[in-house]
């Protein structure tokens, strides 16, 4: 005779809780350790500067930590990448401190580790090299080694130069994260008045994308075993880096400034990592899209037929329209020149690429899943945008140029995703609109603080 519950609630939990144990029971040694360390951290930083965190700020941080350690749990790599980030990271503070114990700035400049890698300048220095260095070791791979869809015991398909890119990515990440957690250490040493999280101007915002869109990257590399996609990937990865750089030339826009009074608030910690997700997500799916339409015409032999794909890649990589006096900058100049050969490079040799490239079927499943990505938490952000706006200016809408430009990127990837799962939308029409969302979504990320002004001119260039 079978014995049930006479409560089916309790039933009904029965096999959840099983599950939960089960899930518990496969955790590793290492996941085990990690979770350890999480917590010790989150003891040590509670403890030493809990009374200076208000209520909201201890929950984003234990939120934070804990979504890390799920995340961990799940993907190896990222504990790897958590573990290293924190021991650079406490190098360099400690680095940082001078004869008793007192942290003083100048050692940037004094000591051998902080000049030449640890420092924030530095560490994202680093990172825009090593992008650099991986997106053309990706291309490496895109004419070298076997085409097709040769794959290993472990089921990733097999480019050494790919293999190699993909973990030149992980270092720029991880120097990266080095370069912003030093700057949120360093905002401190500056002033207590003007320490804050490295995420309120175009500079901090943008290293932000940069790792954030590589990272999101990986994610698909590591579920689809396949490197191929890198190389369009990091296209944009290093154009934001690109405008990175430039940017740090022309504004001095690595030094740190005090936050403006409307971004003294813990709102900022949620939405600008939502939003960015997003936009990385985009790009992603962007990219993807690019590479699809490169395989699906990789047989054409008429080039006029190439022309629209030609002049929306020149035009996708010659992303912000920056003037000086009413002509284009030199650096610019020469940006748009490398992009068009570039681009041109890719056309040409298009069947050589389309070998090497995931199926068809694969693009257009990731472009689907980084748009559904990306649109999740875009509308995430745009609620916490509403709510922050209604603490800081009243209203929760504002019709501000950002705002209105945010609603059109929404309603762009709301439209997509309709008629994705409404009306069946596959192929090279989807991958067109994912290609020309991009610039919908540059414009609303860059354009808007370049022309427009507004309630958030202070990202303004």
């Amino acid at each position: 005779m079978e014995l049930t519950s006479k409560n089916p609630m309790l039933d009904a939990a029965e096999p959840r809780q099983t599950g939960v144990i089960a899930y518990l029971r496969r955790r590793s040694v290492y996941d085990w350790i990690f979770l350890a360390l999480v917590a010790g951290g989150d003891a040590y930083v509670l403890n030493r500067f809990g009374q200076n965190m208000t209520y909201y700020v201890q929950l984003i941080f234990l939120g934070a930590t804990t979504t890390l350690l799920l995340l961990g749990w799940g993907w190896t790599a990222l504990k790897n990448l958590a573990l290293v980030v924190a021991a650079l990271s406490l190098l360099g503070i400690w680095s940082y401190q001078g004869p008793g114990g007192t942290p003083l700035l100048a050692r940037g400049e004094q000591d051998f580790l902080l000049k030449f890698f640890l420092s924030s300048q530095t560490a994202i220095v680093w990172m825009a090299f090593l992008f650099f260095l991986s997106t053309a070791t990706y291309w490496v791979g895109m004419f070298t080694g076997s085409a097709g869809e040769q794959r290993d015991a472990r089921g990733w398909q097999t480019n050494f130069a790919q293999s190699f890119a993909s973990r030149l990515a992980w270092v720029g990440v991880t120097m990266a994260l080095v370069g912003t957690m030093m700057r949120w250490y360093e905002s401190y040493l500056i002033g207590a008045d003007v320490g804050h999280i490295p995420l309120s101007n175009l500079y901090e915002v943008f290293v932000l994308f940069s790792w954030l869109t590589t990272t999101l990257y990986l994610y698909l590399e590591r579920r689809y075993r396949t490197r191929s996609m890198g190389a369009f990937a990091m296209l944009v990865v290093s154009a934001a880096v690109g405008f990175l750089l430039w940017y740090s030339m022309v504004r001095d826009a690595y030094a740190i400034q005090p936050l403006v009074p409307a971004l003294q608030s813990w709102w900022m910690k949620l939405h600008v990592p939502a939003n960015f997700i997003g936009y990385g997500s985009f790009a992603i799916a962007a990219m993807v899209g690019f590479a699809y339409l490169v395989k699906a015409h990789a047989q054409q032999t008429v080039w006029w037929k190439l022309a629209p794909l030609w002049l929306i890649g020149f035009v996708m990589f010659f992303e912000p329209l920056v003037f000086r006096q009413g002509g284009i900058s030199e650096y610019w100049g020469v940006f748009a020149g490398i992009s068009a050969l570039a681009v041109a490079g890719i056309l040409r040799g298009r069947r050589s690429i389309a070998a090497r490239l995931p199926t068809l079927e694969v693009l257009d499943d990731v472009m689907y899943k980084s748009i559904a990505i990306g649109f999740t938490f875009f509308t995430i952000a745009t609620i916490l945008g509403a709510m922050w706006a209604a603490e800081a200016w009243g209203g929760y809408w504002s019709w501000d140029p950002k705002e209105t430009w945010a609603l059109i990127v929404w309603l762009n990837y709301a439209a997509w995703l309709h008629m994705r799962l409404i009306k069946g939308l596959r192929g090279q029409v989807a991958a067109w609109w994912a290609l020309t969302g991009l610039l919908v979504t540059t414009f609303a990320f860059l354009g808007v603080n370049m022309f427009l002004s507004g309630l958030h001119s202070y990202g303004k260039l």
